[in-house]
């Protein structure tokens, strides 16, 4: 057998052994914010994952249910039911990254989703390299 064969015989086995990244855990479902206050719902959009406030638990008379503090004035009277924060998550490692939209300051964040081995799903928010986090609970 010349070395060539052999050595392409060995590459074919080395890489047929080496696992593919692993895909980070399916983070689809509907999940209860932190402050327990809106159900946020995650899905397949496309080619990338995706959230929207699908439910208001707790809200108070004199609340605004508009987004009325986005930076767009085109935007800001917005229904939060079915606004959409999470966008265009993709999976990298055992995590999804993408974009984070907070309607209370109406500012969009770098964003890292990580489902937790506790059942919780870990949410950041980053600047920079500094990351804030939330953690939600996926609702029953």
């Amino acid at each position: 057998m010349h070395n060539s064969l052999k050595f392409l015989i060995m590459a074919t086995a080395i890489v047929s052994a080496t696992p593919a990244h692993a895909a980070p855990a399916p983070v689809t479902g509907k999940w209860i914010t932190t402050e327990g206050d809106s159900v946020i719902t995650i899905s397949q959009c496309g080619k990338t994952v995706c959230g929207r406030i699908s439910k208001i638990l707790v809200s108070t008379p004199d609340s605004n249910l508009k987004d009325v503090n986005n930076p767009n004035p085109k935007l800001r009277n917005r229904t939060i039911v079915g606004l959409p924060i999470l966008t265009q998550f993709k999976p990298d490692g055992k995590k999804w990254r993408g974009k984070i939209y907070d309607p209370r300051n109406g500012k969009q964040y770098r964003s890292i989703l990580t489902l937790l081995k506790n059942g919780k799903l870990k949410v950041e928010g980053c600047i920079a390299f500094f990351c804030q986090s939330q953690y939600w609970t996926r609702a029953k």
